[in-house]
């Protein structure tokens, strides 16, 4: 549960933001960035923060349509949930990355779940909140299209991971996927700057964590990826080859 003991409304469970690193990190974010400096302000007195442990869950799926949410630090996944129980990762996000507008802007809920991948800090924005200052600026509007945009094309990208019958292409679409949207090249290829468990690869890609692990290891072995520090990903310009063919 989110909270333990007796359920308390999740708004009046945060805090007021009150950081001035988060009202930095908001100015780094599209959708805030045309805000002025005193917009801004006022932006950061209607956030409210709250720190969640690891596995800790943030918001239930009849949650979503009340809120928006911003990470502050750590690293987040949206998930949906089989009937026989199984995850699967929707979307990952880390942070600077925000979540929930969809369902602020026509008032239904989300058909997931967001759980803390590791320790993390967010910020939320209630409905009636985001409606007051987002919906009436209309430099906010545009941004919120090109937003609209870029969620359509990673919702094609999921469908193109579930896709493929091959658990390889499988794995090579995830791969791809997640260094598109957070990618960092450098001279030895592109570095994926988060560290993710085969489990939680395979939970995006709906595959066993062990086939997921064999996988890895063979385009290790192939010298088409790198682990860096135990910890990043590096694909190399042979992986990124190959797969582009797929």
């Amino acid at each position: 549960m989110l909270f333990s003991g007796k359920s308390v409304p999740l708004r009046n469970a945060m805090k007021v933001l009150k950081s001035h690193n988060y009202i930095t990190i908001l100015k780094e974010i599209p959708l805030f960035s045309c805000f002025s400096e005193e917009e801004l302000s006022k932006v950061g007195q209607i956030v409210t923060e709250k720190s969640f442990k690891k596995n800790a869950i943030i918001l239930m799926e009849d949650e979503t349509k009340n809120y928006m949410y911003i990470v502050f630090s750590g690293k987040i996944k949206v998930v949906q949930i089989s009937q026989e129980g199984q995850e699967q990762i929707v979307a990952i996000r880390k942070k600077g990355d925000f979540f929930g507008e969809m369902a602020l802007l026509d008032g239904k809920t989300q058909p997931a779940t967001v759980v803390a991948m590791e320790d993390a800090t967010v910020g939320l924005i209630a409905k009636i909140d985001f409606e007051r200052y987002f919906l009436e600026n209309d430099n906010v509007l545009k941004q919120i299209i090109s937003l609209l945009c870029k969620r359509l094309r990673e919702s094609w990208l999921m469908l193109r991971v579930l896709s493929f019958a091959d658990a390889e292409d499988r794995v090579r679409a995830v791969l791809t996927n997640i260094s598109s949207i957070y990618g960092v090249k450098d001279l030895r290829g592109i570095i994926i700057p988060m560290k993710l468990t085969h489990k939680e690869i395979g939970n995006y890609a709906a595959l066993a964590r062990e086939t997921v692990s064999r996988l890895l290891s063979r385009f290790c072995q192939s010298g088409e990826m790198e682990v860096l520090d135990n910890k990043y990903i590096l694909l190399k310009p042979s992986f990124v080859k190959r797969s582009s063919n797929h």
